[in-house]
């Protein structure tokens, strides 16, 4: 595959240069707070508004001397639209959760110490650190284990079974994230890597428990109260 820019479009350019913005930043973060692992695998796919293209971003490899993000545009269609050939080649496999799914704006695959900890356990991981549990009503992210039917596949037939659904694990990998921006889906991969973490950390001193009486229900107040103000 030819690694030739294809050239930008000035309005396409624009949308190009916020989300590479946003995810720069989301990017910065994850690596400040250790969130990410060593070797700094996360990529972000997004929807371009009004249009069958996504943006796809990968986070530099360590090892590059040239450190900056270069996008790439992927049509529906599978063709690279604008920028490097290699930049979009990572997107294809999300194409059809942005066909079918049109609430979903962003996917972020990732790789973190504890959720790909989780992941290489082939277990589901369970909710049960009350910040994770405040703004969803799911109470574990699945585990793709069979990798014969696409990690896209999958993740619509979660979302089939409930629209709450917003992140899988990957088996011997890592984690696969969705939502409406980088940032917010960012957001999430830093609470529930917190999450894992905690999880994990309880598993040598017993386990962690469901919670006790009134919790979520607490939780989902204090969720509700937040997104009033």
């Amino acid at each position: 595959m030819t690694d030739l820019a294809i050239p930008a479009t000035p309005s396409l350019q624009a949308t190009v240069d916020a989300i590479t913005t946003e995810f720069v930043h989301a990017n910065r973060v994850l690596k400040d707070t250790r969130t990410l692992s060593a070797t700094n695998t996360f990529q972000a796919i997004v929807r371009v508004p009004g249009a069958e293209q996504l943006v796809v971003l990968s986070a530099p490899d360590p090892f590059n001397l040239d450190q900056e993000v270069k996008a790439g545009v992927l049509g529906f269609d599978g063709k690279v639209v604008q920028g490097p050939g290699r930049a979009a080649v990572g997107g294809g496999r999300y194409i059809e959760v942005f066909r079918q799914r049109p609430e979903v704006h962003a996917v972020i695959h990732v790789h973190t110490p504890y959720l790909g900890a989780w992941a290489g356990t082939h277990r589901v991981l369970p909710i049960r650190y009350a910040p994770a549990q405040r703004f969803t009503r799911i109470r574990e992210l699945p585990n793709y284990i069979d990798r014969r039917p696409s990690e896209a596949s999958f993740i619509l037939d979660r979302l089939a079974e409930d629209a709450g659904h917003f992140a899988i694990l990957e088996a011997n990998g890592g984690a696969t994230f969705w939502g409406t921006s980088v940032t917010s889906v960012s957001k999430n991969i830093l609470l529930f890597e917190e999450a894992a973490y905690f999880t994990a950390l309880a598993e040598t001193i017993g386990g962690s428990r469901e919670f006790g009486p009134g919790v979520l229900e607490q939780q989902w107040q204090l969720a509700k109260a937040i997104s009033e103000n």
